[in-house]
């Protein structure tokens, strides 16, 4: 009989009692991963050379060099610190898809599930010293891709490559970004350099990542720094006010995508009434289509029918769609760069607009082309919304509704139309449906528009199926038609087009696909 040890036979990992198990280590009680030594010889060895890098530098290293050189104009002498972020639980063990913090994906051009946890870091250097002559010198700090030799390889769930697959190597993502990389067990040395009294003052884009906060928070001590992180975060945000042309290429990839996609849904309407769901069958169409063609829906999509039409965030999407009456279908997709489209279409389920539905989506129509007429260089973001509200309030006294004139109702201290269109026309749009949220008013609502400029033009009126100030055939119609928009020297260019918006147009083209 062998007189190897007990541990050496061992094929499982003993289980402690549970008064003796630390409770943040129970998860893994499922799974009884073999830890004998014998096995650990075994599954780390036998492994063939892995193949070639065929890593290559990515057309967007050149632009997101030049964003880092313009965020490092404004923070000379200052580190700054910008976190990926981290996985994000979704329910016990498992995780939500990884998703990059939009300022971190805008300045590496990275935006997969082999980035959780990485930093980019803007070292401060002397003048002209940097990166292409900036403040700054850019420096990556990620895990690299783990030997086979390690217990990560076999038994990390997470991070391991026999579970989620191989990470990129250092010198890859270095190739890719046109970054310096560095493994992250470096990153809390590195930050802490020079930090103090006179010395280098620390900037974390905040919420991005906990523990990076928590670390750059022991390394400050007492220092206050609240209000310059705001600044960054601030600053990281306005970079994307106006987008290159890579960006948007990008975004027009992403509206494409879109219309394809709206296209399957009008195809799957028939399917949609015959379900008892039928608003998930559209959904589930769209986010399918999206998964095919990019990397995800950029939002979660609204697939509201009937009355659910005039709730604007409606995502249960649990309703029938019934012929006769419309769905509000509001859906982007996210292509692989994370850029995303942002889209509403409003639609006859059995293909012809009634009369009044045919009224109240041609209001929104005009109001939308009001909005495009506005939306010119050295206008106001603000105006855009204006010029739609002064046709939805002049088309809403027409029929009566309001209790003024609507000069009276566009005046700031009435606003008596706003009851049927609660939310904003506009909104600028990137790698976040809601891009530049942090962007500071007067270089967002108030601020001018710019050639580069992307955002979106969504006018609507909501009637509630409850809604005594309107007459019955008004109430449970919902409509909304949005658009995205790219500012250009000339005025601006509508980069959903493709996509019909008249609605002689809107029913030609859904007949038109249902007979193909």
């Amino acid at each position: 009989m062998s007189t190897e040890s007990a541990d050496d036979l061992t094929s499982e990992t003993p289980t402690p009692a549970q008064d003796e198990q630390p409770l943040e280590s129970r998860g893994s009680n499922r799974s009884h991963r073999p830890q004998s030594r014998r096995f650990v010889e075994f599954v780390t060895s036998g492994w063939g050379e892995r193949p070639p890098s065929t890593a290559a530098r990515a057309e967007v290293a050149d632009f997101t060099a030049a964003r880092r050189s313009a965020l490092s104009a404004r923070f000379p002498g200052r580190r700054l610190v910008v976190p990926a972020g981290r996985f994000k639980v979704r329910s016990n063990d498992t995780d939500f898809r990884f998703r990059p913090h939009a300022a971190f994906a805008h300045l590496t051009g990275l935006g997969t599930e082999q980035e959780p946890d990485a930093v980019l870091v803007l070292h401060p250097v002397a003048d002209g010293t940097g990166d292409d002559g900036s403040a700054h010198h850019a420096v990556l700090y990620m895990n690299p891709l783990a030997g086979r030799d390690t217990p990560e390889f076999f038994s990390d769930a997470r991070y391991g490559e026999f579970w989620v697959g191989a990470r990129p190597t250092l010198d890859e993502v270095a190739t890719v970004t046109g970054v310096e990389t560095a493994h992250l067990d470096h990153l809390r040395d590195a930050l802490a350099k020079d930090v103090g009294a006179g010395g280098v003052q620390l900037l974390v884009v905040p919420e991005a990542d906990e523990a990076v906060d928590e670390v750059v928070a022991q390394i400050r001590g007492e220092e206050t720094t609240g209000e310059a992180d705001a600044l960054l975060a601030e600053a990281v945000s306005e970079l994307r006010l106006l987008k290159d042309a890579y960006e948007v290429a990008q975004l027009q990839l992403a509206v494409d995508a879109t219309v394809a996609g709206f296209e399957k849904v009008v195809r799957s309407l028939p399917r949609a009434v015959a379900h008892r769901r039928g608003e998930r069958v559209i959904e589930g169409t769209f986010l399918g289509h999206a998964r095919e063609e990019g990397n995800d829906v950029g939002y979660t999509t609204i697939a509201a029918a009937g009355e659910h039409a005039t709730t604007l965030h409606w995502t249960d999407n649990d309703g029938r769609v019934r012929a006769g009456e419309l769905v509000l279908v509001d859906a982007g997709v996210e292509v692989d760069s994370l850029y995303t489209a942002d889209v509403t279409r409003t639609l006859p389920v059995d293909g012809t607009f009634t009369d009044v539905q045919r009224r109240v989506y041609q209001a929104v129509l005009d109001a939308a082309d009001a909005g495009f007429a506005a939306a010119v260089p050295g206008a106001r973001f603000r105006d855009v919304h204006d010029a739609a509200m002064r046709v939805l309030a002049a088309r809403l006294e027409e029929w009566g509704l309001l209790p003024v004139s609507a000069e009276e109702s566009l005046d700031p201290d009435n606003q008596h139309h706003r009851r049927w269109m609660v939310h904003g026309t506009s909104h600028h749009l990137g790698l976040d449906v809601h891009d530049c949220a942090q962007a500071r008013a007067e270089l967002y609502l108030d601020g001018v528009l710019e050639p580069g400029m992307v955002f979106t033009i969504e006018p609507g009126l909501y009637f509630k199926s409850d809604d005594l100030l309107v007459p019955a055939e008004y109430r449970g119609i919902g409509v909304r038609i949005e658009d995205d928009v790219l500012l250009t020297a000339d005025g601006n260019v509508n980069l959903s087009a493709a996509l019909p918006r008249d609605p002689d147009a809107v029913e030609a083209w859904m007949a038109a696909l249902r007979e193909g």
